[in-house]
């Protein structure tokens, strides 16, 4: 029987295997790159979802100009005489619309400056547009003449002026805007609501100062409509010799006796002027129905 000899090997040499070590650390850098990026894969996704989603529809119009206003403020005129639809939906003042471009999915809110018979005529929507960085807003006051933009029809109610009709029912309307709120209110003032036929009528409009103050070259025409303008500068500089502070409190120190249940108010602007405005008027005796917002 044959015999089976078994020959010691020499051993085989250690095989050197690397594994992740769990105590080590990921560069910061790195990790902050991949976090940026990933979040701003999931905004772009998800700007994408959303316009896919959004039935709103939007009408192309040109921009028939765009120009200083005020400090951070800019007149923007909208052409949208070739959809005669779009124009009529423009019916009462404190309307608003949206506005987009192409390039951005984020649309912006406008309330329309211009009287409804603006748009009725001549197929024209004016806004008074705050430019604020990084926003649609900043966008649009970049852009000129015979751009494209896109709108919505025009939304809301709007100022339920009926609610302090007839005039001599209602003799004292006291209206307050602050900043770009006066926007709304000029769309109000040019409609006419029977300002020439009340016995008061005072727009107390606040702004930091003049040069942050729209539509200053419209206050003698405003006036002559009926309208007496109270300009109240929260920052005025040495020179200024009128009203300062808030509106609210300009109001309270200026204020005279009224009958209450012969008063309207019309409000846009700050909400805590808002809010503070009604509860002043409020406790005078106001009906709450006839404080008029247009939202």
């Amino acid at each position: 029987m044959a015999s089976i000899v078994i020959s010691p090997t020499t051993p085989t040499p250690p095989i050197s295997v690397s594994l992740p070590n769990p105590h080590a650390t990921t560069p910061m850098s790195l990790l902050r790159h991949h976090h940026h990026r990933r979040r701003r894969l999931t905004s772009i996704a998800a700007a994408a979802l959303l316009r896919r989603q959004d039935t709103t529809v939007y009408t192309p119009a040109p921009l028939s100009s765009v120009s200083p206003a005020a400090d951070s403020l800019f007149h923007v005129s909208l052409d949208v005489s070739s959809s005669p639809d779009l124009a009529a939906s423009h019916s009462r003042p404190g309307q608003y619309l949206q506005l987009r471009l192409p390039y951005l999915d984020k649309p912006s809110f406008l309330a329309i400056a211009s009287p409804p018979s603006l748009a009725s005529s001549t197929g024209v929507f004016d806004f008074l547009v705050k430019s604020v960085p990084g926003s649609t807003a900043e966008a649009l006051c970049g852009l000129a003449r015979g751009d494209v933009v896109e709108v919505t029809p025009a939304m809301g109610k709007g100022f339920e002026v009926e609610e302090i009709h007839p005039p001599e029912a209602f003799g004292t309307v006291f209206v307050f805007a602050t900043g770009s709120g006066i926007s709304p209110i000029r769309s109000l003032i040019e409609s006419g609501f029977g300002a020439n036929e009340r016995s008061e009528v005072s727009l107390y409009y606040g702004a930091r100062n003049l040069q942050r103050m729209a539509y200053q070259e419209r206050f003698k025409e405003w006036e002559a409509s009926g309208v007496r303008i109270i300009p109240v500068l929260s920052q005025p500089d040495d020179t200024w010799k009128g009203e300062y502070g808030y509106v609210q409190n300009a109001f309270t120190r200026a204020k005279k006796k009224f009958n209450p249940s012969s008063t309207g108010v019309l409000l846009c602007g700050q909400k805590q002027m808002a809010e503070e405005v009604t509860s002043i008027l409020v406790a005078d005796g106001v009906s709450k129905e006839k404080i008029l917002k247009n939202f």
